[in-house]
């Protein structure tokens, strides 16, 4: 899965930064397992049938629904720079039906680490 390009991007007023997204390929609920490894989905069913929320501490947030070719993804602010490439990496790394985990999860142990410096220095989130 890829990001063909970003469609719109507007500064919240949370202070966070919101980008759409097309995407190659429509969200599937294969793609939603492969998120849960490495943060929280929800389903809202009350918003649109299959609207999911995927949340990624201190990251991003992806909003979109099943079978949809779109998502709104929005970043942290203070360290977008380093977690759009993270987003990147998380679309590249699920491969239909085989799903590269182990070097998804260096790459996530390490942004983290990133994040978190950034973040909150010396002190534990």
């Amino acid at each position: 899965m890829r990001i063909l390009r970003s469609v719109r991007h507007k500064t919240c007023a949370d202070g966070s930064f919101m980008k759409e997204y097309l995407i190659d390929s429509p969200v599937t609920p294969d793609f939603l397992e492969f998120l849960k490894k490495f943060g929280t989905i929800e389903m809202l069913p009350q918003i649109g049938e299959g609207f999911f929320k995927f949340e990624k501490r201190d990251f991003f947030s992806i909003k979109g629904f099943l079978n949809e070719n779109s998502i709104e993804v929005r970043f942290k602010k203070e360290v977008m720079d380093i977690t759009g490439d993270y987003l990147y990496s998380l679309l590249h790394f699920f491969q239909d039906g085989n799903p590269d985990y182990k070097t998804l999860a260096r790459r996530d142990t390490s942004i983290q680490e990133k994040v978190s410096r950034y973040l909150y220095g010396d002190q534990k989130p």
